[in-house]
């Protein structure tokens, strides 16, 4: 684990298209601004999960029909 220490307003780069803030740390919460292409999924550790379950009792189609739902959804 790569382990850094920004402050607010600063940044860190992610191959090279993903930029990931700090945008404030205020008791103990650590608000994170992320920028990346439409097509890279960014999601919570607990939503990630829940997917990760629903995709185990999911057919193939089914997932890949509501990864693209959510895609057209994505501001």
């Amino acid at each position: 684990m790569l382990i850094l220490t920004r402050k607010a307003g600063e940044s860190l780069v992610i191959a090279n298209n993903i930029v990931v803030t700090v945008i404030g740390v205020n008791h103990g919460q650590v608000r994170l601004g992320i920028e990346a292409p439409a097509h890279v999924v960014v999601d919570r550790e607990e939503i990630h999960q829940r997917r990760q379950a629903e995709l185990q009792n999911t057919t193939p189609l089914e997932h890949y029909s509501r990864m693209a739902a959510e895609a057209k959804v994505r501001p």
